[in-house]
């Protein structure tokens, strides 16, 4: 049976938004594949309390099950960075959400905290691929000018996927228990190992795209891999690349150390990737605590705290579906830096907002606040990742985002069960008032974001000259035709 007219019509609209259906396509699976993880991770926060009721589990400790797979992922994150930059990327991501769909059976059928936990842990380093595969597939499938924008769509699927996870495991696991809200999820991952499977593998370096929604050619070429709106850009700023990072032949050539450390020398990567990992650190223990935060500060029950929680959602969707095209439309105006821009003064606004959002009582006042707040957080991270994109040698794209994946992640790990262990022990009160420190925490953390967004003031500076530099680098190795090892300079 079609589709209604007004369903067509807006599912015609998306598509053309989006390039035309093969690249919607692309940015569909990606974007489902960042949604089955987000919805575990929105999975344990749904269904902390009844975790904490059968395994007898304090703050710290339901803290822990969500730290767990952030620090078993930021293990194995460097090693599939570097396997990225060196096989058929779709298959390794095909592979991963496989074994992710089985360690999800493996945490709903836990009789005990300690087989959860392990559980977790497995869960962790088959998700490792996500991170690395996903970007290095973006730089490639899409041209700098699409980027950011586009990186917001694939990453609104981690928003969707964890909004599914607080409000469908939530339902799930009111009605068939918390095994059920972990089991239903390995239903998706097996839709998505059949799509994945099919998705096409690019060429390295942004050879063969999917055509474009009004192009006349088939493809969109770039020897480079690089776009002319950025060359552009940074022709006008007048910047000249770092002659000592400059490469002249594959990186891939030369040993995986050297790989590593290259990607670390430059400094913008160095820059973003604690900014970005500042920014998650606050953003996870949030999301860790939102449903047992709403309930005890707001006195709802906890269904509606999940669906309070989805509310405050759409402002984030709506942060990462504008982030990118702010900056990409900053980028085309000239503005070299645009992609370090937004997200430092998104950073920077944040703690304005989401202050006196947790402080208030009155959830009529808060809940406003909380949607502007988690929109900024949101309208941050397209234009970092694109950036991060923008600044290294396309064929040092896995290694590059498997770096910063494992520094962030172990962020990530620590923000769960310290935002549990201060909320319990540090702000609790000489009562002993956990409901107290946890509302004391949030506001005390908020200073990770304003590090995050001085740290996106220094990027400014750095990244125009970056961005020359991974520019010569791309087009020296796709004119070079010796097979000598990238210069270790």
């Amino acid at each position: 049976m079609r589709a209604p007219g007004p369903a067509r019509a807006l599912t015609g609209r998306a598509v053309r938004a989006l390039g035309g259906p093969a690249r919607a396509r692309i940015v569909l699976t990606l974007a489902a594949t960042l949604a089955v993880d987000g919805a575990d991770k929105g999975t344990v926060s749904a269904m902390a309390g009844q975790l904490k009721h059968t395994f007898g589990l304090d703050n710290t400790q339901i803290g822990l099950l969500v730290s767990v797979v952030a620090l078993s992922s930021a293990v194995f994150t460097v090693p599939v960075g570097l396997l990225t930059d060196r096989t058929r990327r779709t298959r390794l991501l095909t592979a991963g959400v496989a074994l992710w769909g089985a360690a999800m059976v493996l945490a709903g059928a836990a009789t005990s905290y300690g087989w959860l936990l392990c559980a977790r842990a497995a869960l962790g380093a088959v998700s490792a691929t996500a991170g690395p595969t996903v970007a290095s597939l973006m730089g490639d499938y899409f041209p700098v000018r699409d980027r950011a924008r586009l990186f917001g769509s694939v990453l609104s699927g981690e928003l969707l996927g964890t909004g599914v996870g607080f409000a469908l495991s939530g339902f799930v696991g009111s009605f068939l228990g918390w095994r059920f809200a972990f089991w239903w999820l390995v239903i998706p991952a097996g839709v998505l190992v059949r799509s994945l499977h099919r998705l096409p593998e690019p060429e390295r370096g942004g050879q063969s795209r999917p055509r474009r929604a009004g192009d006349r050619a088939a493809g969109e070429p770039a020897a480079s891999g690089v776009d002319d709106v950025a060359v552009e850009a940074a022709r006008r700023a007048e910047v000249e690349p770092h002659a000592h990072l400059v490469l002249d032949s594959d990186p891939r050539r030369a040993p995986k150390w050297w790989s590593i450390r290259y990607v670390l020398r430059v400094r913008t990567n160095r820059v973003l990737i604690a900014a970005s990992a500042l920014g998650y650190f606050y953003f996870t223990g949030l999301r860790s605590f939102a449903t047992l935060y709403t309930t005890h500060h707001y006195g709802v029950s906890t269904s509606v705290a999940t669906s309070l929680v989805l509310v405050v959602g759409v402002g984030a969707l709506a942060g990462v579906l504008s982030g990118g095209r702010v900056a990409d439309r900053l980028l085309r105006g000239g503005r070299v830096n645009a992609r370090t821009l937004v997200p430092a003064v998104c950073m920077l606004a944040v703690p304005f907002v989401l202050a006196p959002a947790i402080r208030v009582t009155y959830l009529g006042v808060a809940l406003p606040l909380l949607a502007v707040g988690t929109l900024l957080l949101g309208a941050a991270n397209p234009p970092l990742d694109a950036a991060r994109l923008d600044i290294l040698p396309p064929l040092l794209w896995g290694t590059g985002e498997g770096v910063r994946t494992m520094l962030r992640t172990l962020c990530e790990a620590a923000a769960p069960a310290l935002f549990g262990y201060f909320s319990t022990t540090v702000f609790a009160g000489p009562g002993g008032d956990s409901r107290t420190g946890l509302e004391y925490t949030l506001l005390f953390f908020l200073i990770a974001l304003v590090g995050a967004g001085l740290l996106g003031l220094v990027a400014m500076r750095t990244y125009p000259r970056d961005l020359a530099t991974a520019q010569e680098s791309a087009r020296r190795i796709a004119e070079s035709t010796d097979v000598r090892p990238a210069r270790r300079s």
